[in-house]
């Protein structure tokens, strides 16, 4: 995968465009970045969350990925804490080699699978000449 397929932030504490009003907390997820010949994969850890608290959204050739979880309630004491409740969000630039009409995505146990197709290369074509 050449550096302009899809450029990796650096890992950092998640950040939001804007000022929120808010008190919320963000965290980056954790992933994972492999290709094929034929697409790039993004695998995301993303514990907690249901499909419906995920967003992905493509603007501007950039690949945003939101989730919410919520808090557990357990009815017990909790004794260790460690996935507090709050949201995800990481950002990607995606290249212009990216089919980006045909992105999946699927999230299965807490993890977050994006498909990202690459786009065929323009193939040679012949043009026919009219007469008149």
């Amino acid at each position: 995968m050449s550096e302009h397929e899809l450029k990796v932030q650096e890992k950092q504490s998640a950040r939001t465009h804007g000022e929120s009003t808010k008190n919320e907390t963000f965290y980056a997820p954790q992933v994972d970045i492999y290709e094929t010949e034929k697409e790039v994969i993004v695998v995301a850890d993303m514990p907690g969350v249901l499909p419906d608290g995920v967003d992905l959204s493509l603007e501007d050739n950039v690949l945003t990925i939101q989730g919410w979880r919520e808090e557990e309630k357990h009815g017990g004491r909790m004794v260790l804490e460690e996935y507090e409740p709050g949201h995800y969000l990481r950002r990607f630039t995606v290249a212009e080699t990216i089919d980006q009409e045909h992105i999946e995505a699927s999230l299965a146990d807490g993890v977050l699978r994006v498909r990202l197709p690459k786009a065929a290369p323009a193939q040679p074509k012949k043009i026919a000449i009219k007469i008149g």
